[in-house]
């Protein structure tokens, strides 16, 4: 069963990243970012943020038709989550009353390009959950392998993209990638927090944004949660070279036992949005849970299109149409 320990954390001292051996990596990683940020007002020149941010994605990673603008490659399970008693005494949400709730779920690789190698360098991975509450209507939980995200605005994460966008390898010394680390000294610091995992079962996921938990008796509590593996297994860059394309989605089907295939068609229909709350849970004042949902909504319509859905590759290259998976629990 998936671990939710739920308290106010820190943010880590990663380890301190180079810039300039590391800074094409560092882009390419957030090329992948999946938790993209903005404000959703339009301005009176351009779209609102939230759409250049996705503009900016699919110039960066391509336009792939039928698929998400980040985390495009994932697969759909199936299972059911307990919380524990603890729980219960921070929030007075159903899904942590101590009944078997059950969930879907999607892990994912962090790139907006459905064929990415799993083992790639620098790129976080996800898990989303949605929880099926009794009431017929659902919760979401997103999180990813980032222990804390390089940018805290919609604008900065925008303007992150762009200076990708204007880094190409050929650019000259300082590139704007270069120049936006060295005004934004967390963004590297992020991407060096980003192991590669030997499965999605042995990683751990942050949830990277904050909410307010209220109890029973009315206490608040401001929370993040955290996704935490019976064991934590990373590979060395080296060891994922080694490891074919797919080998977390193909190692994460020999855990769990298979259904009819039908995770293609769940895909499809999906949609997580980090302020679907339950009762008891609340939005904080961050500000990036509400212009991350307004950035997946816009996602969501592209590939949502008919001409999107017709064009998707009727495998989904070979990840997803053998089956949303179904789980007695949530594993690890």
């Amino acid at each position: 069963m998936i671990n939710h320990p739920l308290f106010v954390r820190r943010e880590p001292e990663p380890r301190k990243v180079a810039l300039d051996s590391c800074a094409r990596r560092l882009a390419k990683s957030l090329m992948c970012v999946s938790l993209l940020l903005a404000s959703a007002a339009a301005t009176a020149d351009g779209p609102p943020v939230t759409t250049q941010i996705v503009d900016l994605a699919n110039k960066m990673d391509g336009v792939h038709p039928g698929f998400r603008a980040f985390h495009a490659k994932g697969v759909v399970v199936e299972g059911s989550f307990k919380a524990s008693a603890e729980a219960a005494q921070l929030s007075r949400a159903t899904l942590f009353n101590g009944s078997s709730i059950p969930v879907t779920v999607r892990f994912s690789d962090g790139s907006g390009m459905p064929n990415v190698a799993d083992g790639s360098p620098a790129m976080p991975r996800g898990i989303a959950i949605k929880y099926h509450l009794p009431d017929g209507t659902d919760t979401d939980m997103v999180t990813n392998s980032f222990k804390f995200f390089p940018v805290g605005t919609g604008e900065d994460f925008r303007d992150l993209l762009e200076a990708i966008v204007a880094s190409p390898p050929d650019a000259p010394k300082p590139t704007k990638l270069e120049q936006f680390f060295g005004s934004h000294p967390n963004a590297p610091k992020a991407i060096g927090s980003l192991p590669i995992p030997d499965s999605f079962a042995d990683e751990e996921y942050h949830g990277i944004n904050a909410f307010i938990f209220v109890n029973k008796s009315g206490q608040r509590q401001a929370v993040r949660y955290l996704v935490v593996p019976e064991k934590l297994v990373h590979l060395t860059p080296e060891e994922a070279a080694k490891q074919s394309p797919n080998y977390l989605f193909d190692e994460l089907k020999q855990r769990i036992a298979r259904k009819p295939p039908d995770s293609l068609e769940a895909e499809k229909k999906l949609l997580f949005m980090p302020t679907n709350l339950a009762a008891g849970i609340e939005l904080s004042d961050d500000p990036l849970p509400s212009v991350r949902a307004a950035a997946y909504a816009v996602s969501f319509g592209r590939r949502s299109q008919p001409s999107s859905a017709s064009s998707r590759p009727d495998n989904m290259n070979g990840h997803t149409s053998d089956g949303a998976t179904h789980l007695s629990t949530v594993s690890p």
